[in-house]
């Protein structure tokens, strides 16, 4: 997703708006700008590539000081990267930077053409500055509200009009976007870490609504005009969360937060050794009486609900769906009065998910969130919330959120099976046990970082790759792969052990590496007999086990031992060496592991 950052006050706008953006990297981006109001009106800087390209014409140039402007970085969506592209667009009157995509931009293209405007790029943020400026008579908020009453699409706007160099303008639909308060300042932005140095305190601006930024005031309208009171929130990361404290790289940092994550999501949830999941109107009779469980994600958080159904069903014995959201729109599911469609999202901002839950809402069935960040528009839209407490990530490979996930389904589903009467008290105690010892074992792993970094240097230059296994090995295997595929870029796929057979293993070469995770003891036999398969033909095989494990001679060329652990819980403890191996094969490579190519950290568009 794309990055928006706005600044009014009396610093100097520029340095607040390069020092906003480069906090929105991890975003990703292929181009950067700003609008800054200069003495004799707008002036627009942008260029193709990092921010530092952008820094080094900003020092070039020195523009004079100013305290009003906004920035942007771009992924391309309409128009590849260039810096004709490349945001903040303008008119005549009107300069602004466009988060979102507008759906029928190109036949409000041909409308403004018949009015006289020429367009210079190829994008649909073109059409919207155009189409502000065919609109604006004087009242900015009108003119705004006139414009986005044609517009079809999602948008985060940060909006400047020429003849108000006191005010910012902003809007909202789909598309994230906080206001910011100051002293004497304000600010607007796509995410919290922007404003993080500068304050605390913020609101989340709602679908539809508008809002305008002075350097004493925010007024904030919805799409009639009609002035809306904004509750402010306190942002409850700090500046440093979102620093890289002596660490590479932040998915590396993550990845070792991952034990306090863990402890920050379950500990809170325990009372007298049972899970207590602290959801307000949440109650055990509408527990008692689902029927299905739908469960609805994207990327990494569809991984988690995987592992989550294999609980869920062991556990409590209720059945589960597992569903991608861009999927489960279109194809007409079949939803009961008493099933409840579980939502995951670690930013709570995701499109698709987002979307989904509406269309379970608009049928009247009961939604649960599963999500990271407090106040997004799933945690606001959904029935009931359970926070993920995961604490800022910034890498945009997922790592303690997808840990995190997983404990909140890990405690949904022994406190479901508790309940239900599907459980004992005395085995869920001995589960969520189980659970807490979780961080102590992940220390112990991250101490022993070498061993993964030994395999994955004799890996690295693969062309492709195959992880496989079975059961919630299967589910770490399909994570691990897209771990992979993500940071290195190594063709890697995921396989069902049980499935080499029905046409995957003819894709199997001599040296193909193929990492084997067989950590569940009711189908390790098999799974080795799926390794032995794919070794007979060459693969170079990286088995995940227990420290306890058989391996037959022979079976694999590296052997990765895990501790001995309860085997529905084991994903906690796996999924840090696959994350480990995918951060090493990646920087050895020489990829830039937090800012991988194409990808955002969270996907705002369609």
């Amino acid at each position: 997703m794309c990055g928006i950052v706005g600044y009014i006050g009396a610093r100097e706008s520029r340095e607040v708006l390069m020092d906003g953006l480069s906090r929105l990297e991890y975003r990703g981006y292929d181009s950067a700008g700003v609008a800054l109001f200069q003495p004799d009106g707008i002036a627009v800087y942008k260029s193709q590539g990092r921010l530092a390209r952008l820094a080094e014409k900003l020092a070039a140039i020195q523009p004079p000081p100013t305290t009003v402007g906004i920035g942007h970085t771009r992924w391309a969506t309409h128009g590849a990267p260039s810096d004709i592209n490349s945001h903040p667009h303008s008119s005549a009157r009107v300069s602004l930077v466009h988060n979102g995509i507008i759906e029928n931009y190109s036949k409000l293209k041909e409308f403004l053409k018949l009015q006289g405007y020429d367009f210079i790029s190829q994008t649909d943020s073109e059409v919207l500055v155009k189409l502000l400026d065919f609109h604006y008579q004087g009242d900015p908020v009108q003119a705004i509200i006139n414009t986005l009453a044609q517009v079809q699409g999602s948008y985060g706007l940060a909006i400047l009009f020429a003849d108000q160099p006191d005010h910012i303008y902003a809007a909202r639909k789909e598309s994230p976007l906080i206001i910011a308060y100051g002293e004497g300042e304000n600010f607007l932005a796509s995410d919290i870490p922007a404003i993080l140095p500068y304050t605390c305190r913020y609101s989340v601006l709602e679908n539809g609504e508008i809002a305008v930024l002075s350097r004493e005031t925010i007024k904030v309208y919805d799409a009639f005009g009609t002035p809306v009171a904004k509750e402010v929130l306190t942002a409850d990361f700090s500046v440093e969360a979102a620093e890289k404290g002596g660490y590479p790289h932040f998915m590396l940092k993550e990845i070792n937060e991952e034990p306090d994550a863990i402890l920050a999501a379950v500990r809170p949830r325990i009372e007298d050794g049972l899970p207590k999941l602290g959801i307000d109107g949440l109650t055990d009779d509408f527990l008692k009486g689902i029927g299905r469980i739908h469960i609805v994600a994207c990327g990494t958080a569809m991984h988690a609900g995987m592992v989550g159904k294999s609980a869920i069903e062991r556990m409590a014995r209720v059945p589960v769906d597992v569903d991608i959201a861009s999927e489960f729109r279109y194809r007409d599911p079949i939803l009961a009065p008493n099933d409840l469609v579980v939502i995951i999202s670690q930013s709570g901002e995701t499109i698709d998910t987002l979307a989904a839950l509406r269309m379970a809402k608009e049928q009247g069935i009961k939604t649960l969130a599963i999500v990271n960040v407090v106040g997004s528009s799933i945690a606001r839209a959904a029935d009931w919330v359970m926070y993920s407490y995961g604490g800022m990530e910034i890498a945009v490979a997922s790592t303690k959120a997808y840990t995190v996930q997983l404990c909140c389904l890990y405690l949904f589903a022994m406190h479901l099976a508790r309940v239900r009467g599907t459980l004992h008290e005395e085995v869920i105690r001995h589960m969520l046990g189980d659970m807490m010892r979780a961080p102590d074992l992940i220390r112990g792993i991250l101490a022993q970082q070498k061993d993964v970094q030994f395999f994955a240097n004799e890996l690295m230059n693969a062309d492709d790759m195959f992880f496989i296994g079975r059961g919630v090995d299967y589910a770490l295997s399909l994570e691990g792969s897209l771990k992979l595929k993500e940071i290195s870029y190594i063709h890697s796929e995921a396989c069902a052990a049980g499935e080499l057979k029905h046409g995957p293993i003819s894709l199997v070469v001599e040296g193909m590496p193929i990492l084997a995770l067989a950590t569940q003891d009711a189908v390790y036999e098999k799974t080795i007999s799926n390794i032995q398969e794919v070794k007979s033909r060459g693969a170079k095989v990286v088995l995940f086990c227990k420290e306890d494990a058989h391996v037959p001679e022979g079976t694999a060329d590296y052997i990765y031992r895990l501790p001995c652990y309860e085997g529905v819980l084991m994903p906690l403890l796996l999924e840090v060496p696959l994350q480990l191996f995918a951060y090493y094969v990646s920087l050895l490579r020489g990829c830039d592991v937090d800012k991988p190519r194409n990808l955002a950290k969270s996907v705002t568009v369609e």
